[in-house]
């Protein structure tokens, strides 16, 4: 028999007892009615004290109505705050009308247990505090929840992981959210995968944008081929992922502030796999452009395809070209065009003439969470504008990366960078160390610009 099966024989057994005490309460209220109408009927006051019994009713209920109307704006009590809470309300809860509200991402683990999820949903609901995406990450003995709240400006951080706590969370990570984590994941992974298809560049951009804040490196193949401490499926431990790069060597993902879980692992695998399947791939837009002199350049994306026309403009360069480029001896300039003009690195600029000869390299390198800018014109061509084509487009690309500076490293000599990083007009800074110098521009303030500048034109093949 089930429990539902004895509840339902006790209320049959025991109904006889409510019915004999429904009974004695009618028998009580008709003798209580039948003394009081004796009383008032008999007694010499009997019409006064009727007409005062009514009078005070109907000012009972005027006062009631009275308070119902003035305070019918008041929040709701905490038991309806739960009940909205559990889906038992038309609407979740909202912060109060006309409070100003925040965005926060918050990362708790809770207990793999029935109504732990609850638990923390109510929590936050007694705090106004209004749950607008979730994501949850299986562990092997809990989960952890991602969620991204709207919550009351005055609402502190120590407050919400409180509130957390309350609810059954446990190492609470907080960081404040904006409109573009409104993308709910599956969208965001598959505009990312889509980017990542398009372009191998897009590959450490990608895994960089779907965890955060995070630095990403890319470390070449060393002689004898992979890292033998890399297996094919790639290893995590807690903050740090490893993963094989198909175009040879390891991508290193390290997040210090914030572990990564197995689902977060599993994303990383899939992104790489996908880049692997597709093999190498470069957009092949191109942009000729007219320099103010007159003559006309063709400016595309460059990979190891032009490696060997890169190796011949280097032994057009003078010595003194070099060495500001690649502030070292000149003879190893060559080693670096390899890393340079992979996709992984970052991304590469090419400027050809109209005869097919390369004269300008312009590079935006990932450097960990920081991205560098640099450049390398022919002798032949500088002072003419190419350079400057090139910074406006790489600094064009970085914007459009999400990253919010770049940053130049050449000689305090090299007047020439120097202009052409303050023609960009953008807010700059400098630091000088031993005659090198480092000058890093802002780029988030600054609404994006078309690539071409003034005193060229522009056209598309």
């Amino acid at each position: 028999m089930t429990d539902e099966t004895r509840a339902k024989s006790a209320l049959a057994r025991h109904h006889w007892r409510r019915d004999l005490v429904e009974l004695a309460a009618l028998f009580t209220a008709v003798a209580a009615a039948d003394s009081v109408a004796n009383t008032v009927a008999h007694g010499p006051d009997g019409p006064v004290l009727l007409v005062s019994s009514a009078a005070a009713l109907l000012a009972t209920a005027g006062f009631h109505t009275w308070w119902a109307r003035r305070h019918r704006t008041a929040p709701p009590s905490p038991g309806e705050t739960l009940a909205a809470a559990r889906g038992e309300a038309g609407t979740a809860p909202s912060s109060v009308t006309g409070q100003s509200t925040a965005l926060w991402r918050m990362r708790t683990t809770v207990r793999d247990e029935p109504g732990s999820l609850a638990a923390l949903c109510m929590a936050l609901a007694h705090h106004r505090v209004d749950i607008l995406a979730l994501q949850t990450h299986p562990l092997a003995d809990g989960a952890v929840d991602e969620l991204l709240l709207r919550a009351p400006d005055a609402l502190t951080p120590a407050e919400l992981a409180d509130a957390a706590a309350a609810g059954g969370g446990s190492g609470t990570w907080l960081e404040r959210a904006d409109a573009h984590d409104l993308v709910d994941a599956p969208t965001r992974a598959l505009t990312l995968a889509t980017r990542t298809a398009l372009d191998a560049a897009e590959l450490p951009l990608a895994l960089r944008q779907l965890f955060g804040r995070c630095a990403i490196r890319s470390v070449p193949a060393a002689e004898g081929g992979p890292d033998p401490a890399v297996p094919p499926e790639g290893v995590w431990e807690e903050t740090v992922m490893r993963l094989p790069d198909p175009s040879g060597g390891t991508i290193t993902i390290e997040r210090p502030h914030l572990p990564f879980t197995p689902t977060e692992f599993a994303r990383a695998r899939a992104l790489v796999e996908l880049d692997a399947r597709l093999g190498p791939r470069v957009p092949p837009r191109s942009d000729v452009l007219t320099l103010p002199e007159g003559n006309e350049i063709t400016v595309r994306r460059a990979g190891l395809g032009d490696l060997d026309a890169a190796r011949e403009m280097h032994e057009r360069c003078s010595p003194a070209t070099l060495s500001r480029r690649y502030h070292g001896p000149v003879g190893d300039a060559d080693r670096y065009l390899r890393h340079l003009l992979s996709p992984r690195f970052g991304r590469t600029l090419a400027a050809y003439t109209a005869s097919g000869r390369l004269v300008a390299l312009g590079h935006l390198l990932w450097d960990g969470e920081e991205t560098e800018i640099s450049l390398l014109v022919e002798d032949a061509w500088q002072r003419r504008g190419v350079g400057g084509e090139l910074l406006g487009r790489l600094v064009a690309m970085a914007a459009d990366a999400g990253c919010e500076s770049v940053y130049a490293v050449t000689q305090a000599s090299n007047t020439a960078m120097v202009a052409a990083m303050r023609a960009l007009d953008l807010p700059l800074d400098y630091l000088i160390e031993e005659g090198t110098l480092v000058v890093t521009a802002r780029l988030a303030p600054v609404p994006a610009r078309p690539p071409a500048r003034t005193g060229s034109s522009t056209h598309k093949r």
